[in-house]
């Protein structure tokens, strides 16, 4: 149990102590999909939605996300986050819009969650606005693609 930060010596759920840390830039980048049906996502490239604009609302639900993470998940720490942006590509090929989310900051923790987050809050929200049209749509993939700053280091999957 030694390798998980938020347990202590006993094994017991607890917030990690950065206070200690030096602030460094901390970029994290997250990345996740919606399948849909062909005639969803052209509904959406239509701007024929009746709730309205999925994109924009998607984009502004997952920054919301990012912004509220340490609210969701217990152990997160309130992060002072200074930039969100979300991407939301419609891929007509594969029939799902491709969500990458990049957060950063100047702190002494890790931005990962906020990134997480904001991609499936994105994808939940994309749901929500086709969800009249197609019950049938699946949030998947959803995985942090690189982070950098701080003690570890620069991580990336691709």
């Amino acid at each position: 149990m030694s390798d998980l930060t938020h347990l202590d010596k006993d094994g017991r759920a607890s917030m990690v102590d950065v206070s200690d840390k030096p602030e460094t830039k901390r970029i994290a980048v997250a990345k996740g999909r919606i399948y849909m049906q062909a005639k969803t996502l052209a509904l959406i490239e239509a701007g024929g939605v009746k709730k309205g604009d999925v994109y924009t609302v998607a984009r502004l639900a997952g920054i919301m996300a990012a912004k509220k993470t340490a609210d969701l998940i217990p152990l997160c720490h309130p992060l002072p986050i200074q930039n969100v942006q979300l991407d939301l590509t419609s891929n007509l090929d594969e029939n799902c819009v491709d969500i990458t989310a990049t957060a950063s900051l100047y702190g002494r923790t890790g931005i990962e969650m906020e990134a997480l987050a904001a991609v499936s809050i994105a994808g939940l929200a994309i749901y929500d606005m086709c969800k009249a049209v197609d019950k049938g749509m699946r949030i998947t993939d959803v995985r942090l693609t690189h982070k950098s700053g701080g003690k570890s280091g620069t991580f990336d999957a691709e």
